[in-house]
């Protein structure tokens, strides 16, 4: 809810915010206890209310913890409604409430975790665990953890830091960590579900980043059961041995299983139109570049001061081949000398596809899994909730403001983070009780209906000359209304304050 003010029974909203449903505190201590926890860690009450600060903040107003800071201090009624002065908050407060969740983290997330379980009366069945970067603004030479790697928005001119987050299929995380911007994705899987107390048996998703070997030997060791995408491996399909299914949005998937020769592992050979379209457009685009990178060099040796010496031209092959993307093992190519092999006179090539490779079998990629027991069907489509949590950190990229990382601090780049971790845990508490009353908008589609409230303030003046304050919330729209009802919260928050003076 934002703050504005009127005067002589006018009143003007100039704010743009919103407030989190009627009575947030009532809401975490109530379902999610978050609250209570924080007292029972030995949180005192001011650093309570900057915490609480940071994470709804987070969720109405995304940004840094400066920019929230500013939020609460110019926009947002929540210091009024929470009964707190935010006015009086300096900024490093929201700081140093970062570094006290940070220190709280693991003690946090269990307890949220176990709480949204028990709300929801859901059941750990599935984990699924993925790793994502996003970027500094600096160089952030002070944190060991900001380092250049493949970035995933494409911001290879930055340093990176990298989130690794452990869900559950229901989409609530059960743990998070940060780790450096180059880290190997497939080293993180014992450290993150080390300890988790998962049920015995429990299914691992992830991707083939982190499907090593050694992490499938240690899953197994550990009793998990996993169902993955296989790293390497050549590609083959057999549409007469496989089944047909229909995906949500009606794109025809094709399925083969096969049983392994040991019979520990079933493997699933699967076939998208959709994927074959794509992978044969990036196949054709990369071949296509490095046959008029060869032609050029052809045409080169045709120039009288073209360059001709073999060593410098087997170099810009080389480099071709670099930039292929693995087009050019599809070529077989030969550069023709003279008598003294040092002198080029002619290139000549041909394509070859290599068999089993995305050349000859676009579309086609394989999940194994020691789930010998499913079907095909049932294989793939547990697999796809995978895809949920690649809409995870979609969600926390875009729509809770993980990105950028301003901080130049190790701590601080991991609290801020972490803050955001939080405030996904509640907005999916706050999404998955408006999708049981039919509503399914995004969060940012629901920050904006909740943006329309406002706290006002009107000022009358009395015929005895004294002037009567009335401080109230502005009626609710019928979309609000509508997200109020389905939250059981009160439409008018904060209620009716009148100051006569």
């Amino acid at each position: 809810m934002s703050r504005a003010t009127s005067h002589s029974a006018q009143y003007s909203a100039t704010s743009n915010s919103y407030f989190l449903p009627a009575s947030p505190t009532e809401i975490r201590k109530s379902e999610l206890g978050f609250i209570d926890k924080l007292t029972a860690l030995g949180v005192n009450g001011v650093m309570r209310a900057a915490i609480v600060g940071n994470v709804i903040g987070r969720m109405a107003q995304p940004g840094s913890e400066l920019a929230t800071w500013n939020w609460l201090q110019t926009q947002s009624a929540l210091g009024e409604l929470l009964d707190v002065d935010f006015d009086s908050f300096s900024h490093m407060r929201l700081y140093r409430a970062a570094d006290r969740l940070l220190r709280h983290r693991a003690a946090l997330e269990e307890h949220l975790f176990s709480a949204v379980h028990t709300l929801f009366a859901l059941e750990t069945t599935v984990t699924l665990y993925d790793l994502t970067n996003t970027f500094f603004e600096g160089d952030a030479a002070g944190n060991p953890k900001a380092q250049r790697g493949r970035s995933k928005e494409k911001r290879s001119d930055c340093p990176l830091v990298t989130l690794g987050l452990v869900l559950d299929g229901s989409g609530f995380v059960r743990r998070s960590r940060t780790f450096a911007g180059n880290v190997s994705e497939g080293s993180t899987l014992a450290e993150m579900l080390a300890g988790l107390a998962a049920p015995a048996g429990a299914l691992v998703i992830m991707d083939a980043g982190i499907a090593t070997a050694a992490n499938l030997a240690w899953l197994v060791a550990q009793r998990y059961r996993y169902l993955v995408v296989r790293r390497g491996g050549q590609r083959q399909f057999d549409a007469s041995q496989a089944v047909s299914i229909e995906t949500a949005n009606g794109e025809t998937v094709q399925l083969q299983q096969e049983l392994s020769a040991d019979g520990k592992e079933v493997l699933l050979y699967c076939h998208s139109q959709r994927r074959e379209a794509k992978e044969a457009a990036i196949m054709a685009r990369f071949a296509q570049r490095f046959e008029a990178g060869l032609a050029k060099i052809a045409a080169g040796l045709q120039q009288p001061r073209g360059e001709k010496r073999r060593d410098r031209l087997l170099a810009r092959i080389g480099r071709l081949q670099e930039r292929s993307r693995g087009a050019s093992q599809h070529y077989t190519w030969q550069l023709i000398t003279d008598a003294t092999g040092e002198i080029v006179t002619a290139l000549t090539w041909e394509k070859a596809p290599v068999a089993g490779t995305m050349a000859t079998h676009p579309g086609v990629y394989c999940l194994r899994s020691s789930e010998t027991t499913w079907d095909a069907e049932r294989l793939w489509r547990t697999y796809t909730m995978l895809t949920d949590l690649e809409s995870v950190f979609r969600s926390l990229k875009s729509e809770l403001g993980l990105r950028p990382v301003y901080h130049f601090k190790e701590g601080r780049a991991d609290g801020h983070l972490f803050i955001t971790v939080l405030a996904y845990q509640c907005v999916q508490v706050l999404r998955r009780q408006l999708r049981a009353a039919g509503i399914h908008d995004s969060w940012t589609t629901l920050r904006h209906t909740l943006a329309v409230q406002r706290r006002v303030t009107a000022r009358l003046r009395r015929k005895d000359g004294r002037t009567l304050h009335v401080r109230k919330s502005t009626v609710a729209e019928p979309p609000l209304m509508k997200i109020y009802r389905a939250l059981a919260l009160n439409p008018a928050p904060g209620g009716t304050r009148k100051l006569l003076h």
